[in-house]
Parts: C-alpha cells; structure tokens; sequence
C-alpha cells in the first residue's frame, strides 16, 4: 500500500512538471512574461487595443506586424485575436516574381506583392520632413539611453495639470491606458516613419482618429502610473525609440 502511494505521487510530480512545460509554450497577454523561445512572438489583442499600440509596446514597426498578420488598412483588430509579432521567414519580404517566355529573345517578368504597399514603400517618405516643438515645459529628469532599454524618451518634470501639446501634427492612433507603466497614453502617428507619445496624463483631450495640428492641447500632465508629476515623451522612428533630442528645437 505504502509502495503505491510512492508510485502516484511520482507519476503526479512528473505530470505537473509536464504541464508546466507544454504551458511555457504559451505567450500571455502582452505582459512580457515569455519563453525564450516564443519571446515577443504572439500578442493576444485585449479590450482597446489597437494594432499601433501593440507595435508600439514592442518596438516593432507597424506595418511589419500588419504584413504579418494580413491586416489591411484600417487595421481593424479584435480582441481575443493572436497577432504574430516576427515574420516565419524574413525572405518573405521578397516580392515573389513570374518569368513568361515570350519568345527566344524575350522575356516578361511579373511581380507578385504579397504584403501590403504600405510595407513595400517603407523608405519611400523617410526623409520627409517634420516640424517639431517640445511637447511642455520643465525640467528633464531622465534622457534617453542606447543601452537602457528602460529610457526610451525624455521624462519632463512639470505641475499636475499644466498643458501638454502635440509635438507635431499628425493622426492620433491610440489614447487610452491599455499600455502597461505608460498611464493615460497618447501615441501619435505623423508620417508612415514617425510616431511619438505622451505617457503619464491626468486627462486626455483627443481621440483616436482624430487630427492634430502642432501645438494643439491634447493633454493635462499628471501622474498615472508615475510617482510625480511628469511627462514621458518618446518618439519613434520605423517602429524603433529614437533620441527625442535630435528632433526637438534648442532650448533658448
């Protein structure tokens, strides 16, 4: 009797132990808690997120995670809806092509597009040119970092309240607080290339889709998710942090 209580109690140790296993394989709701070997490969889409928010979160450009997944424009997600966050195989980017004999001396070559225009013109504005202003007054207190993943922009300490301004015009893409250690989040889209946020608000005074023109209030600086008063200010360029400093004006 004593012996076959030893044998169920292994074969319940080697069962937990084996669930445990197959579970890892799992990715969970966006939170970052990833097997090594499916880290950042499916996003699971929740309640108000939207398919920028979730390219923003993990630094990846928008329209790779649309081409991905087959998205087209607008972009429509639902929640409960798996997104794939890396590509199966990168020379999926090649435009596949069809070579047509038409006689010995020539030859007609098609090209087949798989993914969407918006990916294959992916260099094509990236010079355009952007008007920028700082988003609001203060002091930085934190600046951005290569190596610290942890400083992706410009934190800007202020008083709770002050305004908070569109660094550029542009399409608000998100705004809401569904980005975990961002608060009430503002992402703005200003080109295919370029987006920036503004993270820790008291109140927001935009919506997504609507049109925002540079300088236009769209928030009142707070705390959410901060343990002061401040702002936290990124911009992206091709889906990746970029040192706001390069863009803004000189501080006179």
């Amino acid at each position: 009797m004593h012996r076959r209580m030893q044998v169920r109690l292994i074969v319940f140790v080697l069962a937990a132990l084996l669930l445990a296993a197959c579970s890892s394989r799992f990715v969970s709701y966006g939170n970052g808690r990833y097997s090594k070997k499916y880290q950042q490969a499916i996003h699971v889409v929740r309640k108000g997120e939207t398919l920028y928010s979730i390219a923003w979160q993990h630094s990846v450009d928008y329209r790779k995670v649309a081409a991905w997944n087959h998205i087209f424009r607008p972009y429509t997600i639902f929640p409960g809806q798996r997104i794939k966050l890396v590509a199966n195989q990168e020379k999926k980017y090649a435009p596949k092509t069809k070579t047509k004999v038409v006689s010995k001396h020539q030859t007609v070559t098609r090209s087949r597009h798989k993914y969407p225009i918006a990916l294959q013109k992916k260099n094509k504005n990236k010079h355009t040119k952007i008007k920028w202003r700082w988003p609001t007054d203060g002091t930085i207190i934190s600046r951005y970092s290569d190596k610290d993943p942890g400083k992706k922009g410009l934190d800007i300490k202020g008083r709770m309240g002050q305004p908070i301004y569109a660094a550029a015009s542009g399409e608000v893409v998100y705004s809401g607080n569904g980005l975990r250690g961002y608060g009430n989040l503002i992402i703005i889209k200003h080109n295919d290339v370029y987006f920036s946020a503004y993270a820790h608000n008291r109140n927001l005074f935009v919506k997504e889709a609507e049109k925002v023109k540079l300088g236009q209030k769209i928030a009142d600086m707070g705390n959410s998710e901060a343990s002061r008063p401040m702002l936290h200010f990124e911009i992206r360029r091709n889906g990746k942090p970029s040192n706001p400093l390069r863009y803004l004006p000189n501080k006179r």
